[in-house]
């Protein structure tokens, strides 16, 4: 190092001056996470710079979001005196775009071509499904998005797509006439940005070796989030004399749902011929603890490069673990201790609770709502704000008031059948003639033509949920409406439909929840049920649900604040439904608790964090037992979870959580039993499955208790401990049949959720 050694290297420790200041070669750096791995990538382009390796316009930056990008230029920026504009730094999309846009003539594109985002891709797909004639039911639109996009994210286009059944080889025929479609309005989609470039580099060795000379150093920030498609396009840009300077880390790679592969770290080792990896391990954002369990949990994955996160900070408190009796406990536990930090000077906004899926959110909100502390869903919207339960809402609004206009735009075509915007101009104008309502309108029969055949089947439909409904108990209404209205089946044929499906049946438990917090102060002063009683909630529930009890409609009366039928309970929901939607929303700005799913944490950090749903079947999730690759995938989930950490950290489970309306018996996550006992503090000492008392709360309520008694002949009850001599301890979370017939599900704590036939198993008493 000579004398002029540039400022900005001060401060920087040793692991990352030896990255900043590598010599001319390609190399691998492993930089865990809060090990400042930005500021080693920017700064080696400073470096590079300013020792006269590159020109600003000499290296090329690859980022995966905007954000990110702009903060590299504006680091940049302040370390040295270069006008940063027209430098090649952005996300792959946007580098893309940009040679596109240069060399568009080579790529057989107009100079004005479009760029499509989801939606109108999704739109340009359906106009042409019905010019094709199409069948939109057998093979929905937004499956015919997936399926193209996915092709161009591994490379192919229609011709290399090697069809294994029918849907396949109607999918691959529609791709290739999307493309030329998309060929012919000069249009181009995010994928089609990423495999155009790649095509047009692989295949013009001019342009190819024009950019391999003017780009000698290629950066890449995040380079386990890398697909195969991104990866093989970096290849077409290096070059004989050119290097890559990859960070990255293998532990955080969460996102092989959306195509990327860890593997390219291990690829870039081998084609790159790098032969050392600099790993960044001193963490300047956590305490030690933390630390130390995140370190312990992620040595469990077998496929890893490796590395141990260490800090100077002191080791700090253990991780705090708190087990409820019913998620509506564990929302509570969370929300006072939100609320106790708080008193304690931490802001919201330093605060997180971090949950596996997004259904989970809703009894937190919901608890948050209670308390009046206002918080911030991050990278998504509250419960109530999403797409499919103001889908839902809206069936209900109109099941329960015909009149409602809004509720009436919102679902009259959606899922689609068949009413455009010309039928529905027909209905407004006879509403506006007539000033009646748009309901009255559409059953007024003034349309003809396949117009008012469509229109009067939705009228049908409505007027049969109406009607099938009229006598069933709130929640089993709701659940009729999202299976008849077509919601159901409609998310059921998305690609990532599935966390919508998990939000209506979410609604369901909401509702389930809004009855039995309407009716629990009447069945806690019931001399059958202890008002402390573990339970007590459900069994309000169970009790208003419970349609052979004549007595329910009767005694809810005199409940304080309890609805007098079901028509009214309605009613109440959606009031109840639309507060939370627009009360307690936190101002722009302004100080709020920030909520999240796991994957929308990454790359964040907070003072304190909440994990929450810490359960055997929900984190790690039980699809992931069925997936190649899966429980690792999770357990990098849950590394990244626990490094948001910098001071405090919750662990948070429920023992009974509500799922589709009924009650689901959990057992503690996987997780817990790679963590060091002596890192975690217990915060109360509940004792595992108090079934029987539960199971007495409910019957003293409810005499058939469905819910914990399949069958009088079941020699095993629903939240019972049990062991299996091949897969080990478990609980009981579902019943059926009887004699040789008779079978249970069982959540094991290390093979997750299995059913067996009673004759075989061999079940023991845990």
């Amino acid at each position: 190092m000579t004398l002029t050694t540039p400022a900005f290297l001060s401060g920087l420790n040793e692991p990352q001056l030896e990255a900043v200041t590598l010599p001319h070669q390609s190399s691998l750096i492993l930089a865990g996470a809060g090990s400042g791995k930005t500021r080693v990538l920017t700064t080696r382009i400073a470096w590079l710079i300013q020792t006269g390796q590159a020109s600003p316009h000499g290296l090329l930056g690859v980022t995966f979001t905007n954000k990110a990008a702009k903060e590299m230029l504006t680091r940049i920026s302040a370390m040295l005196p270069i006008n940063t504009r027209g430098m090649w730094v952005g996300t792959f999309h946007g580098l893309c775009n940009r040679m596109l846009r240069t060399h568009h003539r080579e790529a057989n594109l107009p100079q004005l071509f479009q760029i499509l985002d989801s939606q109108d891709q999704l739109t340009l797909i359906k106009r042409l499904m019905r010019q094709m004639n199409i069948d939109d039911e057998r093979y929905p639109p937004r499956q015919a998005q997936w399926f193209i996009n996915a092709a161009k994210d591994e490379g192919k286009r229609a011709k290399d797509v090697e069809p294994h059944d029918e849907f396949s080889r109607r999918m691959a025929e529609f791709y290739a006439e999307y493309d030329t479609q998309c060929q012919r309005e000069g249009a181009v989609d995010f994928a089609e940005l990423l495999l155009r470039s790649y095509e047009l580099l692989a295949r013009n060795e001019v342009l190819r070796e024009h950019y391999r000379a003017r780009f000698k150093h290629i950066l890449v920030d995040e380079f386990q989030d890398t697909n195969r498609l991104q990866y093989r396009w970096l290849q077409q840009l290096c070059g004989a004399e050119s290097c890559i300077f990859a960070v990255g880390d293998d532990d955080q790679s969460i996102y092989a749902f959306r195509g990327a592969s860890s593997a390219n770290m291990r690829d870039l080792q081998k084609d790159f011929h790098i032969e050392k990896v600099i790993k960044l391990e001193q963490n300047y954002r956590s305490h030690g603890h933390i630390l130390d369990a995140a370190n312990t949990l992620i040595r469990h994955n077998q496929r890893r490069l490796g590395k141990n996160l260490w800090t100077s900070e002191g080791k700090g408190e253990p991780l705090r673990v708190y087990e409820a009796a019913t998620d509506l406990e564990e929302a509570g536990f969370i929300v006072e201790e939100v609320k106790a930090l708080r008193n304690d000077g931490m802001a919201l906004g330093n605060m997180a609770v971090l949950y596996r899926s997004n259904a989970q959110s809703r009894v937190v909100e919901h608890a948050l709502f209670n308390a009046s502390v206002p918080y911030r869903v991050y990278g998504g919207l509250r419960f109530f704000e999403r797409q499919e339960i103001k889908h839902a809402l809206a069936y209900l609004r109109l099941v329960a008031q015909s009149e409602d206009d809004g509720a009436l735009l919102r679902v009259i075509n959606f899922p689609t059948r068949g009413i455009g915007a010309r039928s529905l101009e027909q209905v407004q104008a006879v509403a506006r003639e007539r000033g009646i309502s748009l309901w009255d309108a559409a059953c007024a029969n003034r349309l003809s033509g396949k117009a008012a055949s469509s229109i009067g089947a939705f009228v049908g439909l409505i007027e049969k949920m109406r009607e099938a409904t009229r006598h069933l108990p709130l929640a089993e209404t709701i659940e009729h409406v999202i299976e008849h209205s077509g919601l159901y089946s409609h998310y059921q044929n998305e690609k990532e439909g599935a966390d919508r499906l998990e939000n209506l049946a979410e609604l369901v438990n909401a509702a389930t929840a809004f009855v039995a917090e309407n009716v629990v102060t009447w069945v806690a002063d019931s001399p059958e049920v202890q008002p402390d009683a573990p339970m007590a909630m459900q069994a309000g529930a169970d009790y208003l649900n419970d349609t052979t009890n004549t007595n329910a409609t009767s005694t809810m009366n005199d409940g304080p604040g309890v609805p007098a039928n079901k028509d009214e309970t309605l009613a109440s929901f959606l009031a109840h439904a639309a507060l939370e939607a627009g009360e307690h929303q936190a101002i722009a700005g302004a100080d709020a608790l920030q909520m999240m799913t796991v994957h929308s944490a990454k790359g964040l950090e907070f003072h304190a964090v909440f994990i929450s749903g810490m359960e055997e079947g929900l984190f790690p999730h039980e699809n992931s037992l069925n997936e190649a690759d899966g429980i690792e995938e999770e357990r990098r989930l849950m590394y990244v979870a626990l490094t948001r950490a910098r001071r405090r950290l919750y662990l948070s489970l429920a023992q009974s959580r509500m799922l589709h309306g009924q009650m689901r018996y959990n057992v503690p996550s996987r997780f817990f039993h790679e963590i060091p006992e002596n890192l975690l503090q217990r915060i109360n000492a509940r004792p595992r499955y108090q079934a029987s008392h539960a199971q007495s709360s409910v019957e003293a309520v409810t005499p058939h208790a469905p819910s914990f008694a399949p069958h009088a002949s079941m020699p095993w009850r629903i939240g019972q401990s049990v062991m299996h001599a091949k897969f080990g301890a478990g609980v009981i979370v579902s019943a059926e049949g009887r004699g040789p017939e008779a079978r249970v599900q069982v959540n094991f704590r290390e093979q997750g959720l299995k059913w067996l036939a009673l004759e075989y198993a061999k079940l023991t008493a845990a």
